[in-house]
């Protein structure tokens, strides 16, 4: 498949099985807990379709002017893919595999700036990739230190604009049909800012343990002592 942007060839390719993907670790051992928590609410409130992905510093790829780019970001959201996971290997590439991702997100663990970076020539910069590349309709940056959210949503222009949140503090994804905002508290021997899911009616997407904890005071309520 193909597709032009001004100066840019785009085309949509499985990622080469020779192509030598970045190996470095992980430097900061919060991003993988805050991307698991944002999936499990999503699953356990029954919006994760059979047919969407959510990918952890997993490769999304685009071949740029016939050079194969790779971005890993830290959490992202498919909606739909349109093949079997069997075939997603390695990497995801969009319009091959299923459809751009909805939102990607970074979680900023040092000061290197690259999640800002909108270098144009080869390999482009994360901001331009997300941006110009994939035109992914919204990019989240996340400070889990200090729970600061940037929230940047593509326009008509195809130029990501800085959102500013509701009333609640939380940021509407249309695309998903839900609020994201920062919540403030424990999980997984983590205490501090967490990446939050809540839906139309205001009702926070609860986490596996939130979920016991709650049916737990509910059956003591009802002066039922819950089996341990």
């Amino acid at each position: 498949m193909l597709s032009t942007a001004p100066e840019y060839q785009i085309t949509w390719e499985k990622l080469p099985e020779d192509f030598v993907l970045d190996n470095e670790l992980l430097n900061d051992i919060n991003q993988p807990l805050l991307a698991a928590a944002l999936t499990e609410s999503l699953e356990i409130a029954g919006k994760l379709p059979d047919n969407s992905l959510t990918t952890t510093n997993y490769g999304i790829c685009a071949t740029v002017n016939q050079k194969m780019v790779v971005k890993a970001p830290d959490w992202a959201y498919v909606t739909n893919i349109t093949v079997s996971r069997q075939e997603v290997k390695r990497s995801y590439t969009p319009q091959l595999h299923g459809d751009i991702p909805v939102i990607v997100m970074e979680f900023l663990s040092d000061t290197e700036g690259s999640e800002y970076s909108i270098k144009p020539t080869y390999p482009p910069g994360k901001w331009f990739f997300y941006e110009q590349i994939l035109e992914v309709p919204n990019y989240i940056i996340f400070e889990p230190d200090s729970g600061e959210i940037e929230v940047y949503q593509l326009d008509d222009s195809k130029r990501y604009h800085l959102q500013k949140p509701d009333a609640n503090n939380r940021f509407w994804i249309a695309q998903m049909e839900l609020f994201l905002g920062v919540w403030e508290g424990n999980r997984e021997n983590r205490t501090g800012y967490w990446l939050r899911w809540w839906d139309e009616n205001d009702s926070l997407l609860l986490w596996g343990s939130e979920k016991a904890e709650r049916l737990a005071a509910q059956l003591r309520a009802a002066g039922i002592e819950p089996e341990v």
